[in-house]
């Protein structure tokens, strides 16, 4: 396999070309969160129209995660993030020109599926071209660009707002998508070999999903996946903004201003994880154990900010995104749980369900508040409504993990 790494400045080279795509994806997932209240008065919409229109990118990323590890494997990363790139460049250029809820939505899915490969496409890649220690670096900064892109969306979009107006943002966001597809191909390299350890490998010992699905550690974090990460992604990228502003009574520009604070946090917050945890661990606590003792936090966290309502602003949204940080153990614990040959689709598995129900829940929770507010009631307790069934979903879902998990 060493026959295929590469040198040193042409990796450093293909990372930020793989980073560059990497970050517009995730400016694109949670851009929604800042522009809300401007669609909301332009397109008349309802909490859950906007949550729909928020989960259609996650929606149009699920669909793609099962399909995406046999196209990557069989085509390469190259062909498939560069033509991927083509479909949110198509979805990106239709959401800045759309005209109703109908055009924004399907460009947004557009958009989610044109995404999808930008994370799964480079590490595919570090996987053959990088030597094992330039991989777990080149994946922790890839987090890390993760972060600047949810940062991106925030503050930086809303300054921009008044002078550009958001189909103009969408329009300048097209132009990088398509240095992004011209930067791919020029760059990445060609997937012309057979990896042939790989291969006498997977000969014998493929596995097949529902292996996966089938397995029991699997099955008891399925509902975690949904609701409890699904959740944590959807107040993150779309219901932190709305509450701030039509519950603690932020503006737009303190709205966004606190989601610019409340990311610069968490990029601080997983580079420190990311320090300490191996220590943790070898202390004798395993990921498991940490994520038992420690995701409880998270439900107490929530509680007071349904409890507190219009006086949890920033700062408790802040507090449980980062008592939240226990969930991150879940995707390297199911990786963990499977032999080598089974890893990939398991990852890719619970990769589906996260992003599934990011969507799910970012209408769902619209879906309470729209309920709530027509019996009546006040939109304060339409939000806290949609935040307490959050809150009641996570718990049975940790039950659920506990019970299954309890002689681990």
């Amino acid at each position: 396999m060493d026959r295929y790494l590469l040198p040193k400045r042409q990796a450093i080279g293909v990372f930020f070309v793989f980073a560059f795509g990497y970050f517009l994806s995730c400016l694109l997932r949670a851009i929604t969160a800042t522009l809300s209240p401007i669609l909301t008065s332009e397109f008349n919409l309802f909490a859950a129209d906007l949550g729909l229109l928020a989960g259609g990118y996650f929606l149009g990323f699920a669909c793609m995660q099962i399909p995406l590890g046999y196209l990557l494997d069989k085509f390469g990363p190259k062909k498939i993030v560069s033509s991927f790139l083509l479909i949110a460049l198509i979805g990106t250029t239709s959401f800045a020109l759309a005209q109703s809820f109908s055009g924004l939505l399907i460009s947004r899915i557009l958009i989610g599926v044109g995404v999808s490969a930008c994370l799964m496409a480079p590490l595919t890649g570090y996987r053959i071209w990088f030597a094992e220690n330039q991989q777990q670096r080149a994946n922790s900064w890839m987090l890390m660009i993760a972060s600047l892109g949810f940062l991106s969306s925030t503050l930086p979009i809303q300054l921009l707002l008044p002078s550009f107006g958001w189909r103009w943002i969408f329009g300048g966001i097209a132009i990088l998508i398509l240095i992004s597809i011209f930067l791919m191909l020029a760059f990445i390299p060609k997937w012309d070999h057979q990896k042939e350890d790989e291969l006498k490998e997977n000969s014998s010992k493929s596995g097949s999903l529902s292996d996966v699905w089938k397995d029991r550690f699997f099955i008891s974090v399925i509902p975690m996946g949904l609701f409890n990460y699904g959740g944590l992604m959807a107040i993150q990228t779309l219901w932190a903004g709305p509450w701030m502003i039509r519950v603690a009574g932020y503006t737009p520009l303190e709205s966004a201003t606190g989601l610019f604070w409340i990311n610069i946090t968490m990029l601080i917050s997983f580079f420190l994880w990311g320090y300490f945890l191996p220590r943790i661990t070898n202390s004798g606590f395993s990921a498991l154990k940490i994520l038992k003792l420690g995701l409880p936090i998270s439900f107490l966290v929530m509680l007071s900010i349904i409890i507190l309502g219009p006086k949890a602003g920033a700062f408790y949204i802040t507090l449980f995104i980062l008592s939240s940080i226990f969930l991150s153990l879940t995707q390297p614990a199911v990786g963990l749980s499977f032999p080598s040959y089974l890893a990939g689709k398991a990852l890719t598995s619970f990769n589906l369900l996260i992003f599934l129900g990011t969507f799910i829940m970012q209408w769902f929770m619209g879906f309470v508040i729209d309920l709530v507010k027509h019996f009546g009631y006040s939109e304060i307790l339409g939000f806290k409504s949609a935040f307490t069934a959050f809150l009641i979903l996570s718990l049975v879902s940790y039950i659920f993990f506990l019970i299954i998990n309890k002689k681990s």
